[in-house]
Parts: structure tokens; sequence; C-alpha cells
């Protein structure tokens, strides 16, 4: 081929066209099944079922009762850029899933497909076939009101595309994904999914008021510890309003997956909508969680521009900054809201560490002689005790050499029983000078006491911070840091800002700083271990950034290091106000770095270990 020919223009066969189309449109079985589930819901279907063969590599099938359509409409279906979408050819209100009128071409173009449909009212439906692009003519065929399209052998006609598709697994894990945020964009209809072996999704209808039903379907997808520490949403700044769910911080994930965004009904995974998403947690949260949501966001088409990704993924707001704030303001607001509540996940992985490490199950108390029923003894093969329990009997039985051996627990003699208004209850012990055990009206709270005193002084930091009126407390004898001679320039660098925030330092020669004063709330505050976090996280910021911007994270390392740490011993009272000030505290069921602060156990959680239930 020369220089020449490679200059001439020319116009590409539609074939080719089509396949370059695919490329774009249906990079995997599962973008396919999401533009077909699509079009179904936009034809005003109520049930839509979805079948899957090798992933959909060999067979898609979508079939609902929609609208259907007549012989001419199914001809124009399959033509480039022909929808019904755009009644009125306007791309800046666009109140429907798809519109480009690009998806089924592109299939025909790489597939074998087959299109059959019944309107509601004829009395006969048509069927018509593409197989590389290649269209055949619309044949009568019977079938019920409604549409099913059959996607065969999907990249067929571009076998290339083929050795980039991940396993049968992967491949359909993804489609299901696919139809998952669908039906929780539109929880009123009903959706299958099925593979050769089994149904791999069902989805019935939900019922009732528009906000509850999307509550049911997002739980019947993410299952029931979402639906019982889902935080409701909802909100509304000028003619935007976001409403959903959203669970407790220790209710988290390892990935992102588990947040469902939508935009008038439209899943997407724009990255400003997630990014307000990590700032909204980002105090309650480790760095490497992620938190459980569905998120709907409401506004006039002309406010957002869905027309800017290939496959509608991301979207575009006229105005980002006013939805950005809608949502980390919304979500703060019910994280502050919850208080000290924390999942009730936090019980059951309590429960299930009580299994075993070898992941047998807890060892059943032995049956009665006179029961008629086998006992331990009768049963065929060794019982295997649960591990370490030999050993706990034998320090269980030996003699106590001194006060020191005695197990590092303090019970107060208290016998009151816990006020019902105080959710955490009454203090009863402090364990290994470090847990507080304390009993609720019905059950126990374990409270990491280091954990809890470092929320309650991080929130109450931040307020003084934000209100202005940190007060410093002077040290009776000054404390001399010694640090690299670069941290020492650093922290010099700031040294107004962190007066401001109640530390009080000073350069003291080229390699240490002197601190004179440290936030009055620290108490008797680590201060050479604050100083040292203070001036590695200086390290990795950007100068020109004032230390007021970050105010989360400088409260944060300074409450790190003023809280009640683990091994200080407290009595009775100290611990009663403790837990009394977690109730009070905002985000106080998880601490600075998103851990939990306490774990609850209720009473028939208890009775299960012991065998009583």
């Amino acid at each position: 081929m020369t220089i020449e020919s490679l200059r001439t223009i020319r116009r590409l066969p539609p074939t080719l066209v089509n396949q370059i189309a695919a490329g774009e449109v249906i990079e995997r079985p599962a973008a396919a099944v999401k533009e077909l589930v699509e079009n179904a819901i936009d034809a005003g279907a109520r049930r839509i079922d979805v079948a899957l063969r090798d992933g959909g590599r060999s067979l898609i099938a979508v079939v609902d009762d929609g609208a259907g359509m007549d012989p001419e409409e199914l001809v124009l279906a399959i033509e480039r850029h022909a929808t019904s979408k755009l009644p009125d050819d306007d791309l800046v209100r666009i109140s429907t899933l798809g519109f480009r009128g690009e998806a089924l071409p592109s299939i025909g173009a790489v597939s074998r497909l087959t299109i059959a449909s019944r309107p509601r009212n004829a009395a006969e439906g048509w069927s018509l076939s593409v197989e590389g692009g290649a269209v055949a003519a619309p044949v009568p065929a019977a079938l019920n009101h409604g549409t099913r399209v059959e996607v065969r052998d999907l990249f067929y006609a571009t076998p290339a595309r083929l050795k980039f598709l991940k396993g049968e697994r992967a491949e359909t894990q993804a489609a299901v994904d696919a139809v998952e945020r669908l039906a929780m964009a539109h929880p009123t209809l009903s959706f299958t999914v099925a593979d050769a072996a089994r149904t791999l999704l069902r989805l019935e209808a939900a019922q009732g008021e528009l906000f509850d039903a999307r509550l049911a379907r997002v739980g019947a997808v993410l299952g029931g510890d979402f639906a019982e520490n889902a935080m409701p949403i909802e909100a509304q700044r000028e003619s935007v309003r976001l409403t959903g769910h959203a669970a407790l911080p220790t209710l988290n994930r390892a990935t992102a997956q588990a947040q469902y965004l939508f935009v008038n009904g439209r899943p997407v995974r724009d990255r400003l909508l997630l990014g307000a998403i990590r700032g909204a947690y980002s105090d309650v949260l480790p760095r490497d969680r992620h938190p459980v949501l569905a998120l709907y966001l409401e506004l006039p088409p002309e406010e957002v521009d869905v027309n800017v990704h290939p496959t509608k993924a991301e979207v575009r707001f006229r105005d980002p900054a006013l939805v950005r704030g809608l949502i980390v303001s919304t979500l703060r607001h019910a994280i502050a809201a919850a208080g000290h509540r924390a999942s009730t996940s936090v019980g059951a992985d309590t429960l299930a560490a009580f299994v075993s490490q070898d992941g047998a199950a807890p060892m059943q108390a032995p049956l009665s002689r006179f029961s008629g029923q086998t006992s331990w003894f009768q049963t065929r093969g060794p019982v295997r005790p649960p591990a370490g329990l030999a050993e706990s009997a034998a320090a269980w039985q030996a003699p106590i050499a001194s006060d020191l051996a005695r197990p590092s627990a303090r019970a107060e003699a208290v016998v009151e029983e816990p006020a019902p208004d105080h959710p955490l209850g009454a203090a009863r012990a402090q364990v290994h000078a470090t847990y507080i055990v304390a009993q609720t009206g019905d059950g126990l709270v374990i409270v990491d006491q280091h954990a809890a005193h470092e929320r309650i002084v991080y929130e109450r930091m931040k307020a003084e911070l934000l209100s202005g009126t940190v007060k410093s407390q002077g040290l009776l004898l000054p404390v001399v840091v010694e640090l690299n001679e670069a941290s020492v320039d650093r922290l010099g660098a700031r040294q107004a800002e962190l007066a401001e925030l109640g530390l009080e330092l000073e350069p003291f020669g080229p390699g240490a700083v002197v601190v004179r004063g440290v936030p009055a709330l620290l108490g008797q505050a680590d201060v050479p271990g604050l100083v040292q976090d203070l001036a590695d996280a200086l390290a990795e910021w950007d100068d020109a950034r004032p230390l007021t911007e970050r105010l989360a994270h400088v409260c944060a390392t300074m409450a790190c290091h003023g809280s009640v740490r683990a091994g200080r011993r407290l009595n009775a009272a100290e611990m009663d106000a403790l837990l009394r000030s977690m109730e009070a505290t905002p985000n106080a069921g998880q601490c600075n770095h998103g851990r939990p602060t306490y774990v609850e156990l209720k009473l028939a959680d208890i009775e299960k270990l012991f065998q009583r239930r």
C-alpha cells in the first residue's frame, strides 16, 4: 500500500461502520445486556427476563412485556440512528435510558441477532434476523405481546474481540451486575437472570411508596444487613434532589462495587459523584475501605448532559459544585445524625469469631444420658475440643502465685440497672485496662476506651476549630523534640497556623523544636509523638495549602495523641462518663481511623453461644 493510497479519503462500508460502533458500545456481553434491558424499560415493560449461555458469548436472550413493534418498526430498529426515544429531536431534554439508535445495529453487526415482537393490540407478531450485518426480511412469528431479542455467537464477526473477554463466570457476573443496577433504578419492575443451570437473579416488583420500594430493592440485592443498617438520605438544593439510603460507616466493603449511583433513573459510575462520596466518608472510614450506598439524583434534563460517554456511564453537570456539595453535606449530616450507632454486622462478626480457627463450629453441649439421644461418648470418631481448651483449663486450675498473676480485670460494685435512655448501658468492668464492659437493657457492650475517647476528642476539637475558640494549655516544662532539619523547617514555616490550632512550638536549633503549649482538649498528650506525626504529614502535603484546609487530618492526629490510652485504669465514674460522652458525640460508632469503637451483643446472641436457644 502506497502513501498516496493512504491519503485518499473514502467512505467506509456500512458493515465496517457498524462493527466500529459495536467496538465502542458493545465492549463485552454485559454491555449488550445493558443496552437490551434499557430498551425494554423504555418500552414500558413490567417484567424483563434475561437468559445467558457461556457468559453471554453463545446466547443472550432478553424477553419483555413492553409495547412491542410492528414489521415496519422492526426494520427501522436495526438501522443506525433510528430511535423512538427523541420525539422532539431535542438532545438537551433526554428522558429515556437509550436514545442514540446504535445498540441494535451494532449488536447485529458482530453477532447473529433475532428480534421477535408483537404490539399489545396486534393480531400477530413478526420476527427479523440480522447476521453479521446482513438483514433478512421480517417474517410472521408466534409470541405474546412484547419483544424477544436473541443474540447468538456474540463477536463471531469480529473474533479478535473474543480474545479480550474474561472467563465465563466473570462475564456472567458482569451481566448480572448490569441488570442489578437497572433493577435498583426501577424497583417497580420485575427482573430475572438465568443461565443454563440455574436462576442467578430474581427480583419481584417492590410495592409501596417509591422511597420504601427502593430500599426493599437495594436490600434484596445487597442483603438484609444493608436494610438493617441503612441511613435514609433525602435533601434538595435548588433544582437538584438527592434521595436514597447509605449504610453506617461500620458496614463497609473492600471495594467500591457496592456503591450504586443513579442520575434521573440512569445508573452511572461518575468520577464527580464517587469523589463526593469519598469526601463525605473520609472522616469515618479507613483509606482502604469503601461505603455501601444507593443514591438517586433527580434534576431537570437540561441541567445534566448524558451524552458524554459512549456507554453513558458518565454524565456532566451544568453546576458540578452544587451537586458535589449537596452529596457531601447530606451524607455527613446523616452520619452525624446516626450518633454512636454502629452497624449490626459488628456484633455478628464478633459472634463469628467464636468459631474455632480451623472453621469448625463451636463444640455442642453434652446431651443428657436420660434423653435417649446420642451423647458425646457415643459418637463415631474422635471429638475435637476447641483450640486452647486444655491450656485454658490448666491455667484456671493452677494456683495463683501472686497478685501479679491475677487476670487484668476490674469489676466495680454497682448493682443499679442501666437507665433506659442510655443506649450504651452502665459500666460494669474494665478488662485488661483497655476495654469497658457495660450492661444494656437487652445485652452487653464492649468498648475500646482509646478508640472511643479518640473520636470524642476529635469531634470536640473540630467544633472548637470551626468556632475559632481553640484554647491552648501552656506546659509547665516545655518539651524539646528532636527532628531532622527538614522537619524543623516545615514546622517552623507553619508555626503561626499551628498556634491557631492550639499547638505552640518554635525551632530550637537546627535539629529540634520546643513545644510550649498544646490544645487544652488533649490533656496529657504524647507531645513528641504528636509533633513527629505532624512533621511527617507536612512532608507529604503541598506547602502552599493552608493547614485550615486540612482540618480533619490535623484534628485526627492531635486527637490520637491526646485520648485515653489503652492500659489506663478507669474507675466506674470515669467509665460511665465515657459512655455518656459517646452517646452525645456524632460518629461515635467508629474511631478516627474508621474502626468500630464498640461491639454490642444482644442477650439472645449470648444465649445462643451457651445453647440456651
